[in-house]
């Protein structure tokens, strides 16, 4: 039986990380918090309809484990999709076109924010409702390995993610694919973004086993908790599991501990949370901790990062403008994509 584990920032292997790598993390963590922001602007301009999630303040997660993948790996996320798509290298030209509900976006405006997909990158798409995309990523490392075990498929082992916030993990599909995970060793990694809040639901009051990652223990895989709001820390504990996965060892569960900074959406006022929890997270802000992380160990200086925050805003105001100049899709191709075309 595998033992579950506790990772610190104390005893990452960061030493290991360059300074282009770590310069790497801090733009893809920026871009997806001023996405973030710009979507909240757009939203209540009138740009974007329907339910918007951000992800402002957990890009530690999405950042650290995406940016430890290959390309040919694959990801599967939630209706909290945004972020994660831009950091599996879907461009923020095809999401914000996406969330305007444009031609021109990855889904070809028929997702929406909910439902962002891509299929040159790998990214499996969000979903509307809580423990879908499990399956789907369970499925996906299964077929990974189908293909390296029956097809005889050359090169690495594709590896799967399948992030989840916490509440998810009280569903029977998160229990069924950790089981089915193990009796196959398939290489796929559990990803729980325990943002301490399902919707409007404390962690605490809705687990009989708080501490989600010990959960990993009755299935005999190992499950790992990490902070969340430490990227490095992330980046550490993903580059192991990603490690276990391409060997064949089989699937890993870590809990990254996390907060968003913004309601459940943008339609959330909000009201549920206190403010000192709110401001004892925000005082955790990742993106400012690896700034001065960056600063103190002497990587890069404040002039550096001001030009990557500058290419990073004209990214994002480019993407604005493409998608407010693309089309919007035609009447007539209403049912357009429902069915695979030959």
């Amino acid at each position: 039986m595998m033992q579950d584990t506790a990772i610190s920032v104390t005893n990452t292997n960061i030493a290991s990380f360059n300074d282009d790598v770590i310069l790497e993390l801090f733009e893809d963590m920026l871009l997806g918090r001023l996405f973030e922001d710009m979507c909240a602007q757009m939203y209540y301009k009138g740009k974007m309809f329907g339910f918007v999630h951000l992800y402002s303040g957990q890009e530690a997660v999405s950042t650290g484990i995406i940016k430890a993948l290959n390309t040919a790996d694959y990801v599967c996320s939630t209706y909290r999709d945004h972020v994660h798509a831009l950091s599996k290298g879907v461009s923020s030209r095809e999401v914000m076109a996406e969330l305007f509900g444009k031609e021109t976006g990855c889904s070809k405006g028929r997702g929406g924010s909910m439902h962002i997909f891509s299929q040159p990158h790998n990214f499996l798409g969000g979903f509307a409702f809580i423990g879908e995309g499990i399956p789907v990523a369970t499925g996906a490392a299964f077929q990974s390995l189908y293909r390296k075990q029956v097809l005889k498929n050359s090169g690495p082992l594709a590896v799967s993610v399948s992030f989840f916030g916490d509440g998810t993990s009280n569903n029977g599909q998160f229990f069924e694919c950790l089981n089915m995970a193990v009796l196959w060793k398939l290489p796929i990694i559990f990803v729980v973004e325990n943002n301490q809040w399902a919707i409007g639901m404390a962690h605490h009051r809705a687990s009989s086993s708080p501490e989600i990652y010990k959960k990993a223990k009755a299935f005999g895989l190992p499950g790992v908790e990490v902070d969340g709001m430490d990227v490095l820390a992330v980046r550490s504990a993903a580059i192991d599991a990603i490690d276990r996965a391409r060997k064949g060892e089989g699937p890993t569960l870590i809990e990254a501990l996390t907060y968003r900074f913004r309601g459940h959406s943008l339609a959330d006022p909000d009201e549920l949370r206190s403010a000192q929890e709110k401001e004892a997270w925000i005082a955790r802000d990742p993106i400012k901790a690896l700034e001065k992380y960056i600063i103190n160990k002497k990587i890069s200086n404040s002039e550096e990062l001001d030009k990557i925050r500058k290419r990073v805003k004209d990214n994002i105001a480019d993407a604005v403008e493409f998608a407010i100049a693309s089309p919007e899709p035609k009447v007539e191709d209403l049912h357009k994509y429902l069915l695979a075309e030959e």
